[in-house]
């Protein structure tokens, strides 16, 4: 049976070692992550988004210096803008997304988790009708399968951004995210959460953050 974790090598973050301490990481996502560090990838999905149940966790390791601030970029996957998958077919159907993040310090103590501390702001929406899902021909834009989509504000990873006018995160169970392959990997904190924006369905992209102090 394939084992869905795929460790990544260190990166180091710091360019004054002295201070620098090295961490680990763990993530699942459905369908695909890229985590950054103070603005710099330290990890992305190894496995490509557009793989049909992309479900798997990637464990990594990194360097940073205290505060540091993690950017997350987690997607669910879309055919297009009509944010549906399988279309054409009697599969046609909304995606459901969801992540879980725990970071451990070298000691093994954990210094963070996904959880509502955390701010998510979605940045594409997809359908806003969700009776999108059951047109014959749906086409991104037009009728029920409208979209709203945006860019990443810049520097929005960064300690300096000001996310204060960010929704915090929505947290959901296990039964509602339904978490496959990989996931029972990873033994998790049982404090770290699964989290997303706020409908599983129809935030297809969204943007986390967290300051760790």
């Amino acid at each position: 049976m394939r084992k869905f974790i795929y460790p990544l090598a260190l990166i180091p973050l710091s360019t004054g070692a002295l201070f620098a301490e090295s961490y680990s990481a763990d993530v699942w996502a459905d369908n695909w992550f890229e985590m950054r560090i103070d603005g710099v990838q330290v990890a992305e999905d190894s496995v490509p988004i557009t793989t049909e149940r992309s479900f798997n966790a990637e464990s990594f390791t990194f360097e940073a210096e205290l505060p540091f601030t993690i950017g997350l970029v987690a997607k669910d996957f879309k055919e297009n803008d009509t944010g549906l998958e399988y279309i054409g077919t009697r599969r046609q159907q909304m995606g459901d997304g969801g992540v879980i993040v725990q970071i451990m310090d070298a000691a093994g103590d954990t210094v963070a988790v996904s959880n509502a501390e955390w701010q998510c702001l979605v940045i594409h929406t997809a359908p806003l009708d969700k009776s999108c899902e059951t047109e014959a021909n749906p086409v991104a834009g037009e009728g029920v399968c409208g979209f709203e989509s945006s860019n990443e504000p810049a520097g929005w990873d960064l300690a300096g951004f000001d996310a204060s006018d960010w929704p915090q995160a929505d947290v959901f169970s296990e039964n509602a995210v339904d978490p496959k392959m990989g996931y029972d990997e990873i033994n998790w904190d049982e404090t770290a959460e699964l989290i997303w924006g706020p409908d599983l369905e129809q935030s297809n992209t969204v943007l986390c953050r967290l300051t760790v102090e």
